[in-house]
């Protein structure tokens, strides 16, 4: 659904809704309605379960409506019913729609629990975030639909986060940010010049924490100091009073000019460092720049309802997108921190609150309270590829916020604030450790966690009903300019005083790395020979995992998922797990989510691992939790083992080559609708023209063609003028390269690469989708020829098609293999060599080839459809679906698999198992 029809459909919602609403016999049809026309949701009764059904003090009661994909939980009441009024419920109990709908979702198994309530009148719809403290209801009326839909995405999508007003505040800032950034920088003097830029940051910065410090009263109550001030210059004269605002920020008040009358007087002392540098270069104002930052920045907006996590990768992204993409920066969305750092701590430190809350004498109770939040001021976070802090600045709000529970349950005496010393909050943002190569983005993440330090300030004024001075800045978070591959951490934070490292490594694959970048994985993997097909990334881990030896520090890292597919692995994992760490937890491959609005493009995987082995491992898969009894690299539950590069098959198998590769820019080749001109043209050529298969035309059914001259006489190529005009073609382009190998190969420019041209083969597209169950295998003739874009098996048989075709194989392949985007790349030297065969008898054999037979009948019947039709998901035969279902099963009892229990992962792990056997047998 388009916006356009979006907003149509919510139009149209709005009039047939107005004024209605009958709670018993309305809600079903009202929320199927909302959901379809302003949600967009498909099969909406497919996907919500409308009186679900929840057991309350040994009673039956039943929910309104609840969506368990993104576990909404929605109470009804009539239209006119006030959603702030209690009423009496079923067992004589007054209670608010909300206070309903929570009392049912307490009652709720805890993987059920809602994510949000809903309340709803049908003229109102109030919103609770359960994730927050205080959850605080989001109202929207009717009428504002048609404006407000996008507030309802979270319903049907589960990687939405927020919905409150700072994620559309947090937004709107950085596009202000941007219209600054731009309108400053054009009138610099030398705009290109590093000077500059870096000028330009600071000054960005400077002028955020200006605008937000203002509305959130850090600069005084009246709420508009910095506007007020800047507001009494003509625009010619407001560079200079912004220069010595910056100055007046950074001077103690005792050391001020006690006889200034410009109102700097009136300013706060900030200290920090923030202010400190008086040699940036700060260009003349504008009227432009005038109006963006005192109209379109102040008036009317508030900067202190920004998200510090949010905001912060949004400020950042005011960097040109180049920059951004060479150093492999993606920005985080608050959803996927909390996949790293709730189970990394979080998780635990709430249970833990949750279970000294429980304690019924109250001087006990106390003493635990007192304990956990000293516990919590004593803990120490390291991100070494920060950016912007997002990963700080939401640990530091989440752990904040654990302390406010505390503070919140021992008020009542046993907290004073008569000085410092006696201060009841106690966790600090200097206990927050980043590294960043990024000068602008260390600027921006200190900023972000002192903002994030001002809101939780404010909560606990709520709480206490005391007013706490935020300036001047008494402490900081240690965020470190420099090269995380070229410093040692310990000179960040010493392994012995740190708790947890944390964050989200620069993404950048192997093929895609600077000459600077291979440098930095050669250094930091000085012994590893096979160190050039690793990502970027993986350097983190292996710096990580050196630094956490002989502590309990634990670490988790969003990552690319190449580091656990393919020849990355071994080359990878086996040196980190003889060093003794282990894989605790495991987020399989999930699509990147980001607040930003550049959105990484990448699939993602998260990883927690330490040298202390924890007893709860699990792995997540999609909306799966799987406990694991070890987490192997290729993230299963299973032996560490690993699948090394072989040039030869560990079994009694043919051998596995790649196609003919031409390396001919295209001269030896005809394309299909060059075809029918070139041999009227050259009909003596016809007889040395094969047809051409590549990966791409294997499973389209289509052709090109190619010339063939391996047995040509030369006469007869001489003969030919056009044939003879291609052959020069290849010679100029072979020597023209400045690969060595392609050179030599001028001297032989009537051929291909490689010429081995089989009788027969099974052809094996080396990249497909992954949206296929199965690969799509073939059989083929000589009088074809296969490109190197395919595998082929010589002399292979309808028993190897069988086993190769068999989900058991596909299994192993999707688990093993390397990916290019979103497709599986099938690799001899690593998948195809490393499979363990079955040891099958002579009837077992007879089965698979009957079932391998089987499937290729079926194709048969379907002559008119390329395989990428038969192996779409959405338009496989049922009768091909069935043989690969029998494939499958004569398969697993060749392996002596339980057919009716054992699942995919299950089958992957006793492969590993003989896998590991074979090369057993094989070393000895």
């Amino acid at each position: 659904m388009t916006d356009a029809e979006r907003r149509e459909a919510t139009r149209q919602f709005i009039n047939k809704w107005n004024g209605k609403g009958n709670e018993d016999q309305e809600s079903q049809l009202y929320w199927i309605d909302f959901l379809t026309s302003v949600v967009g949701m498909e099969n909406v009764t497919d996907r919500v379960s409308f009186e679900k059904k929840v057991i309350v003090d040994g009673h039956s009661k039943k929910i309104d409506a609840y969506i368990p994909e993104t576990h909404t939980l929605i109470e009804q009441k009539s239209v006119g019913k006030a959603l702030d009024k209690k009423t009496i419920n079923s067992g004589d109990v007054d209670l608010t729609p909300y206070e309903q709908a929570k009392r049912y979702n307490d009652n709720l198994p805890y993987d059920e629990k809602a994510r949000w309530i809903i309340t709803s009148n049908f003229a109102e719809i109030w919103i609770y975030d359960m994730n927050m403290p205080v959850p605080e209801p989001v109202k929207v009326n009717l009428s504002e639909l048609q404006t407000k839909y996008a507030v309802f995405d979270f319903m049907a999508n589960k990687e939405q986060k927020k919905i409150s007003q700072e994620m559309e505040i947090s937004v709107k800032a950085g596009e202000f940010v941007g219209l600054i950034y731009d309108a400053l920088l054009r009138q610099y003097i030398n705009p290109d010049s590093e000077e500059s830029l870096k000028s330009l940051n600071m000054l960005c910065v400077r002028l955020v924490f200006c605008l937000y410090a203002e509305d959130a009263h850090i600069f005084g109550e009246s709420g508009h100091m910095f506007h007020d001030y800047m507001e009494q210059f003509e625009t010619k004269d407001m560079r200079k009073a912004l220069i010595e605002l910056f100055k007046t920020l950074d001077t103690p008040e005792e050391k001020r000019d006690k006889y200034d009358t410009s109102g700097l007087l009136k300013f706060p002392y900030v200290n920090g460092g923030l202010f400190a540098e008086e040699n940036i270069e700060i260009p003349n104002f504008t009227d432009e720049i005038r109006d963006i930052l005192l109209e379109k920045a102040s008036e009317g907006f508030d900067w202190s309802m920004i998200s510090p996590t949010i905001f912060g990768a949004v400020f950042e992204s005011t960097l040109n997108p180049e920059t951004r993409r060479s150093g492999g920066m993606h920005y985080t969305s608050i959803e996927n921190i909390h996949k790293v750092i709730d189970p990394l701590f979080l998780d635990a430190l709430k249970d833990e609150l949750q279970e000294i809350k429980t304690v019924q004498v109250e001087k006990t109770r106390n003493d635990k309270l007192k304990t956990f939040q000293n516990k919590l001021s004593q803990l120490t976070w390291l991100d070494p590829a920060c950016g912007s802090g997002n990963f700080l600045t939401e640990t530091y709000i989440s752990i904040r916020r654990l302390e406010n529970d505390v503070i919140n349950t021992l008020k009542g005496g046993q907290i004073s604030f008569t000085d410092e010393e006696h201060s009841p909050i106690k966790v600090g943002i200097d206990q927050f450790y980043g590294i960043e190569i990024n000068d602008f983005a260390v600027t921006v993440a200190k900023t972000a966690l002192w903002i994030a330090e001002s809101q939780m300030l404010k909560e606990t004024e709520d709480i206490l009903l005391v007013h706490i001075d935020f300036l001047p800045l008494k402490t900081n978070a240690h965020i470190i300019e420099g090269n995380a591959l070229r410093i040692d951490w310990n000179e960040i934070c010493s392994k012995e005083e740190l708790s947890y490292i944390m964050g989200n490594p620069p993404f950048v694959g192997a093929q895609y790395m600077t000459k600077d970048q291979k440098n930095e994985i050669f250094s930091v993997f000085p012994d590893n020979k096979r160190s050039g097909v690793l990502d970027y990334v993986a350097c983190w881990y292996e710096i990580a995992s050196r630094y956490i030896l002989d502590t309990k520090i634990e670490c988790a890292f969003v990552s690319t998922n190449s580091i656990c597919q393919g020849e990355q692995v071994a080359t990878l994992w086996r040196d980190i797990f003889k060093r003794g760490i282990y894989i605790n937890f495991a987020y399989r491959t999930f699509n990147w989510a980001s607040e930003s609005n550049v959105t990484a493009g990448v699939h993602c995987i998260i990883l927690g691992f330490s040298t202390c082995e924890r007893s709860n491992k699990f792995i997540v898969e999609g909306e799966s939790i799987i406990s694991a009894k070890n987490i192997n690299a290729y993230l299963l539950d299973g032996i560490n083992t690993f699948i090394d590069s072989r040039s030869k098959p560990i079994c009694n198998v043919p051998e596995i080559t790649k196609g003919c590769q031409p390396t001919d820019g295209g001269n030896l080749i005809i394309e299909a609708d060059e075809y029918e001109d070139f041999i009227q043209k050259e009909p003596n050529a016809k007889k040395y023209i094969k047809k051409l298969v590549g990966a791409k035309e294997f499973t389209a059914g289509t052709y090109r063609y190619c010339l063939w001259l391996v047995n040509a006489s030369p006469k007869e190529i001489k003969e030919m003028p056009l044939v003879m005009d291609r052959i020069q073609k290849v010679r100029e382009m072979r020597l023209n390269s400045p690969d060595k190998g392609t050179q030599k190969l001028a001297e032989t420019p009537t051929v291909f690469r490689e010429t081995y041209n089989p009788e027969s083969f099974i052809v094996v597209p080396s990249a497909t989708t992954k949206r296929r169950r199965y690969i799509p295998l073939g059989f083929m003739h000589g009088d074809v020829i296969s490109t190197n874009l395919n595998l082929i098996i010589p002399d292979a048989t309808l028993y190897h098609f069988g086993v190769l075709t068999s989900n058991i194989h596909m299994a192993w392949t999707r688990v093993v293999c390397g990916r290019l985007r979103d497709h599986y790349r099938y690799s001899k030297n690593i998948v195809y060599n490393n499979y363990p065969w079955p040891t099958a008898t002579d009837e077992q054999k007879q089965r698979i080839e009957q079932t391998a037979q089987a499937i290729l009948d079926i194709r048969e019947h379907y002559s008119d459809s390329s395989l990428a039709d038969l192996y779409d998901p959405l338009t496989m035969p049922v009768d091909l679906q069935k043989a690969h279902t029998a494939n499958d099963k004569a398969v697993m009892q060749a392996y002596g698999f339980n057919v009716k229990d054992m699942s995919e992962e299950d089958c992957v792990a006793e492969l590993m198992k003989l896998y590991q056997q074979k090369i057993t047998e094989l070393e000895s």
